[in-house]
């Protein structure tokens, strides 16, 4: 009976000792959020990360080479301009790209000219080269610009000439001949009318064809017409490079119209 009794005892202690163990191991692994049968999470799948700044799938951007027309809002000429002067304008019609508004019209267009020449004699035409250099909707919300002339439709008397936006006056060639043949007969009857009181006829002859050949000059050597762009006057104004703009501000600016 003693050696019985012995004998449980010894066995009870050995379970004992085997089960301890145990426990630690299933206290750690509820410290770290896991049960012993599943040690990983649904927590810890990739699948529940979710990205911080996900990408705008359609992002607004307004391609280079866009056109889009504006109006000019103060009147600009050759004769009086001057580098650096500022020159304001908005937009006529909207710009869409995709569905989406990203010029609205009314949007107000800012630059500056780059270059005035004046027009001078012969063959000198008068040019005008200018920049637009931002772009300010309704809301305040402003993008700068890399964007030149394209075409002047609105002005019936002047041409874009390069590639770098350059208005250039039209030529005069048929205003002067014109101009010549008037002062050529305005020369010749004066000239003949002094050559006649100061020689008789042979002074009437001579004295014509000094004043033919003076209001020839005249007309010649006249100045030739100035680049003028009248308030109002229709421009298409061209984007020089991609610009990327904010499609939020853009409609917060649609918004607000």
């Amino acid at each position: 009976m003693g050696k019985l009794l012995i004998a449980l005892l010894i066995s009870g202690l050995a379970f004992g000792q085997a089960a301890d163990p145990a426990k630690p191991a299933s206290a750690a692994a509820a410290a770290a959020g896991r049960s012993p049968t599943n040690p990983v999470q649904a927590t810890d799948s990739p699948a529940a990360a979710t990205p911080a700044d996900a990408p705008d799938p359609n992002p607004a951007v307004i391609p280079a080479g866009t056109k889009i027309p504006l109006s000019l809002a103060q009147a600009i000429s050759t004769k009086n301009a001057r580098e650096g002067d500022p020159v304001y304008a908005s937009t006529t019609f909207p710009f869409v790209v995709n569905d989406r508004i990203l010029v609205p019209a009314g949007t107000y267009i800012q630059g500056k000219i780059s270059r005035v020449q004046h027009a001078g004699r012969s063959k000198q035409r008068a040019e005008l080269l200018l920049h637009f250099t931002s772009m300010i909707y309704p809301s305040g919300y402003t993008v700068m610009l890399p964007a030149s002339v394209e075409n002047t439709p609105g002005a019936d008397d002047n041409s874009v000439k390069d590639k770098e936006g350059t208005i250039q006056a039209d030529k005069d060639t048929g205003k002067r001949i014109e101009d010549a043949a008037k002062g050529a007969a305005v020369g010749g009857t004066v000239g003949s009318i002094g050559g006649l009181a100061a020689g008789g006829v042979n002074g009437a002859r001579y004295g014509g064809l000094a004043g033919l050949a003076g209001g020839v000059a005249w007309a010649l050597l006249k100045h030739g017409p100035d680049v003028k762009l009248p308030v109002g006057t229709s421009i298409e104004m061209e984007i020089q490079r991609p610009i990327s703009v904010d499609a939020n501000r853009i409609q917060v600016a649609r918004a607000a119209r």
